[in-house]
């Protein structure tokens, strides 16, 4: 398959008074067509910084320091905002935002957000994008009543899927799934992911799926992403983090110890000490060796590199590739 998405080295940093927080700090990956990649970590260590540097759009005071982000073979770190806005967001990548009611208006019904958002990014009569919104709203589930309709007068399910149809409705390749569950209930949360998985399919879209259950990544994603303090720690198909031989990083076993398993017997939960580090000032060497079981000398005094230790099974940890 091929990449419809590459990243090389990104730094973004957020410029605060009381000093630069390094909220991601080179970080590589790719992204291929057709697949969901997921992204876990605790809060705090990058998931949604990364989603919204991808778009260009870090929350202020963020900026994007050194790095590339390649869409169709084009670096867009230097594109000017306009020039973004038109041919970049939401026509080649997108994102469902954490929290459907924030990212609607009260003031205004669901008509009027999506056809502002349409005719921001194309030119045409306002009969023929109503009749793409109308296909999308269907697509995902609902009925062309809800276009008249306020937020508050949606369930959380129903604002969920007109945010994921504004998504779609421009036909991008790459859509980024920001805890696109959250707050939801437990039926509803299973109907948003088999209409996200009936989405993949249909439309041959590459996910990225940033959430902290890793129950819900195992089933959705084809591909994991650990990541830990604004670094990626691993990174592993769904068979080389799930499977028996399980995950390579200490970081991503202690994750998964902390997740209960439903067709096993769990006498105690595992967890993982302490909390993650302050990136004012991060640590030394490897960020997680302060919280680590296994940690050595050299994890205190040397970054250990991303480094492949089998075919697309990327860890950055001395004890997998240094003993």
């Amino acid at each position: 398959m091929s990449e419809v998405l590459t990243v090389n080295n990104l730094k973004l940093y957020y410029f605060t008074r009381k000093g630069v927080v390094k909220a991601l700090d080179d970080v590589s990956f790719s992204l291929k067509e057709g697949e969901t990649l997921g992204l876990v970590g605790e809060s705090g260590c990058g998931k949604t910084t990364l989603g919204m540097g991808l778009l260009r759009m870090p929350s202020p005071p963020g900026k994007i320091v050194d790095g590339e982000i390649i869409i169709d073979n084009e670096n867009i770190i230097h594109l000017k905002e306009n020039e973004l806005r038109k041919r970049i967001r939401w026509n080649k990548i997108s994102m469902i935002f954490q929290g459907a009611m924030n990212s609607l208006t009260p003031v205004y019904n669901i008509k009027k957000q999506m056809l502002e958002t349409l005719l921001n990014h194309r030119e045409m009569e306002e009969e023929q994008t109503l009749e793409i919104i109308k296909k999308y709203i269907n697509y995902v589930g609902l009925s062309e009543d809800v276009l008249k309709r306020y937020p508050h007068e949606l369930s959380g399910g129903m604002k969920q899927r007109v945010v994921i149809a504004t998504a779609l409705f421009l036909e991008p390749k790459i859509v980024i799934a920001d805890e696109p569950t959250t707050a939801l209930d437990v039926v509803v949360q299973a109907q948003i992911i088999n209409l996200l998985k009936k989405l993949k399919h249909d439309l041959n879209l590459s996910f990225i799926f940033i959430t902290h259950d890793l129950a819900t990544e195992a089933e959705v994603a084809d591909r994991i992403m650990v990541m830990y303090a604004g670094k990626i720690a691993e990174i592993g198909t769904n068979d080389q983090i799930y499977g028996k031989q399980g995950p390579s990083h200490p970081y991503t076993k202690g994750l998964l110890g902390a997740t209960p398993k439903l067709r096993e017997k769990v006498e105690e939960l595992a967890f993982i000490p302490g909390t993650p580090p302050d990136l004012l000032n991060p640590p030394t060497g490897c960020r997680f060796h302060e919280r680590c079981p296994v940690a050595f000398d050299k994890c205190i005094l040397n970054e250990p590199p991303l480094k492949e230790i089998e075919p697309e099974h990327f860890v950055a940890c001395w004890r997998c590739y240094d003993e």
